[in-house]
């Protein structure tokens, strides 16, 4: 299949934004097409890829990116993040690379947001250098988005916190070098919720707090987990057997971890929205260059009208989400759930609904590239097959399309 000129890729879906997002744009592209494309293939089979790849990123800036420059980050709008977002996945064409390469970006923020400013100090500089990797782990064997019900806990013990329990589908969890760690310490005031609140119990939500746990804590063990995709993303279960940790590592106060997690979901969502977009847009490319050069019957694919009419199917959907990507994230950069007179309810609400019509495109996408490439998209080595497999863990991770529906419903007042 032919290859695109990415920096002219790059000023077509970006000719109407401001030179720095071009700039971004062409940053992010250049490195997707040249430095992981080629490789992604071998690294799946390898089942990782090379950490010198986080050291790469670091050098461009992309794992900083969003953070304050005093921690070694570079400050960004939500729209300057999406750039990047979606130029990774559109070119570099890997859920497991991106989800690897910046787990950061969900086990940082708690850090960034509630730690004191030692913790900050010492975490986060290294893991925005690529020296280190964090990663976050909420998820346990037996629930997810359900937080309220979460089972592993921390017990105070003078300087320190002792951990016991599990959790699993950890991004990272194999790697990571930090893990901020959702732990119940026991029942301190919940206050204010949150807009998840209505998913838990006011008792389940109370006590639920964050950690954080070096990779190399004594009493910390790892089992890689195999997937259907994400197959060079290393995905772990942990188990805990009275890790210790000094007290200083816990991420704001005890028993206020639910509303630092809720708020932390919200802004995972929405980036995992604009990745959907880009591996949509992913299989949109491929599947157009295969109906250009690929003929049947003496003429091109492209030729035919059922598959001029499934391209223009695929550009519906990618159209009226990258709309709703743009509103939601000028909202964001205007102040988040206030801006333009909304309310937290009404913010959250339209961020697990993009959530889910993002995923749902990716899917009708893959699904149709696959359709339009035949034979070939049903083999190994094409960014639509890969995509393919990999859409049902962005329909799953972050909070199911079922979570998501009744969340939203609840939010509306429905």
């Amino acid at each position: 299949m032919s290859n695109h000129n990415s920096h002219d890729l790059a000023a077509t879906y970006h000719k109407d934004e401001s030179t720095e997002l071009d700039a971004m744009a062409y940053l992010v592209t250049r490195f997707a097409t040249r430095e992981i494309a080629p490789h992604v293939d071998e690294w799946d089979q390898a089942g990782e890829f090379p950490r010198a790849l986080y050291t790469r990123a670091a050098q461009l800036g992309l794992l900083g990116l969003g953070y304050p420059e005093d921690l070694g980050g570079t400050p960004a709008s939500q729209r300057m993040r999406n750039v990047a977002t979606l130029s990774m996945a559109r070119f570099g064409a890997s859920g497991g690379v991106g989800a690897s390469l910046f787990s950061h970006s969900i086990g940082l923020p708690p850090i960034l947001r509630h730690g004191t400013p030692d913790l900050q100090r010492e975490i986060i500089p290294p893991v925005l250098r690529g020296e280190k990797i964090a990663a976050l782990a909420i998820t346990e064997p037996g629930g997810g988005s359900d937080v309220a019900s979460l089972r592993t806990t921390a017990r105070r013990d003078g300087d320190e916190w002792v951990i016991d329990g599990e959790k699993t589908f950890i991004t990272s969890g194999m790697r990571a070098d930090y893990l901020t760690v959702a732990v119940r310490t026991g029942d301190a005031d919940l206050g204010e919720a949150g807009s998840d609140a209505a998913l838990a119990s006011a008792r389940g939500a109370r006590g639920v707090s964050l950690i954080v746990v070096p990779g190399d804590a004594k009493g910390l063990t790892r089992t890689r987990l195999d997937k259907m995709g994400w197959h060079c993303s290393d995905t772990a279960q942990l188990h805990f057997d009275a890790v210790r940790v000094p007290a200083r590592y816990l991420v704001g106060e005890a028993g206020q971890g639910f509303k630092i997690i809720m708020s932390n979901f919200n802004a995972e969502r929405l980036g995992m929205s604009v990745a959907s977009l880009g591996y949509a847009m992913a299989c949109y490319d491929e599947a157009l260059d295969w109906a250009r050069q690929r003929k049947t019957f003496g003429q091109a694919l492209v030729e035919h009208q059922v598959i001029r009419h499934k391209l223009v199917d695929m550009q519906m959907r990618i159209g009226s989400t990258q709309a709703w990507v743009d509103v939601l994230s000028d909202r964001a950069d205007a102040g988040e759930a206030l801006a333009g007179g909304g309310t937290t309810a009404q913010w959250v609400a339209q961020v697990c609904l993009l959530k889910n019509h993002a995923t749902q495109t990716m899917q009708f996408c893959a699904d149709q590239a696959v359709q339009i490439l035949g034979g070939m998209g049903f083999m190994r080595g094409t960014r639509s097959e890969r995509i393919y497999r990999e859409v049902k863990v962005m329909m799953i991770g972050g909070g199911s399309e079922e979570i998501m529906k009744e969340l939203a419903a609840r939010q509306l007042g429905l």
